[in-house]
């Protein structure tokens, strides 16, 4: 098997072990292996593929605290906002986005983590949430970020762990079935991914199942740690990607 094939198995299991584990971050842990061996449009491409794949693995065998009218104005705000995301992409430099995503991510989810409470936030009701989704999918449509602001607005509303897994899981499910879509659809799947597509799936399977099992047992504060370590992980990973650009 050639290196690239493996490195792109290699991350699509942990990858897929994390998402089960957490409902979301697929394609930030992908990207983290992938964007050394793989040119960029093909990472994003799989990472969308994995995602989505990850998403409707969970969605079957992690079905707790669903509710389609919590639900709901997440994905109208999201479906929404991914096309006012790609109508804004040529115009932002994404370097700067990165930067700013990231610095907020790093600085407010650690306060978070270390909080002995949350703050809660029960005002604007399905609007606010509606709005959260809009901004979700604007991100998306500009890079993919679907999960970031929609997970750590779950967290202040203070759902419970299934209510915000539910939440995310299928917000991200529709968003990556949209985007799929568009990607089919414009022809940025071509048959040369279909060996990496089949390299993908399987070798997230397993991991993903075994994400989902673990979830199961952790209680809704390690929960709430993971959510936060790994938002943290997102933003730490936007900034090491932006600065070095912005320095330069």
């Amino acid at each position: 098997m050639e290196p690239a094939y493996l490195v792109v198995a290699l991350g699509a299991a942990v990858a897929g072990f994390v998402q089960g584990l957490s409902g979301f971050a697929f394609g930030m842990v992908a990207m983290s292996f992938w964007a050394w061996a793989l040119e960029p449009r093909l990472a994003a491409t799989l990472a969308v593929f994995g995602a989505l794949t990850g998403q409707i693995l969970a969605a079957v065998t992690v079905r707790r605290g669903f509710d389609w009218r919590r639900l709901l104005p997440f994905v109208a705000g999201g479906l929404a906002g991914i096309p006012l995301g790609v109508a804004l992409l040529p115009h932002l430099d994404m370097h700067w986005f990165k930067a700013l995503l990231g610095t907020l991510l790093v600085a407010w989810c650690p306060a978070m983590l270390l909080s002995p409470r949350l703050p809660r936030i029960s005002a604007g009701g399905r609007l606010a949430d509606g709005a959260v989704g809009l901004a979700g999918g604007i991100m998306g449509g500009i890079g993919g970020f679907t999960g970031a602001l929609p997970t750590l607005w779950c967290t202040l509303r203070g759902y419970e762990k299934d209510a915000q897994r539910a939440v995310i899981q299928n917000f991200n499910l529709s968003m990556l079935a949209a985007t799929m879509a568009t990607y089919l659809a414009t022809g940025v799947v071509t048959r040369q991914m279909l060996p990496l597509f089949a390299i993908v799936a399987p070798a997230m399977l397993v991991p993903t199942l075994l994400g989902t099992r673990l979830y199961i047992g952790i209680s809704e504060a390690r929960f709430r740690q993971i959510v936060l370590g790994l938002l943290t992980a997102s933003g730490v990973a936007l900034l090491a990607s932006a600065l070095p650009r912005l320095i330069g």
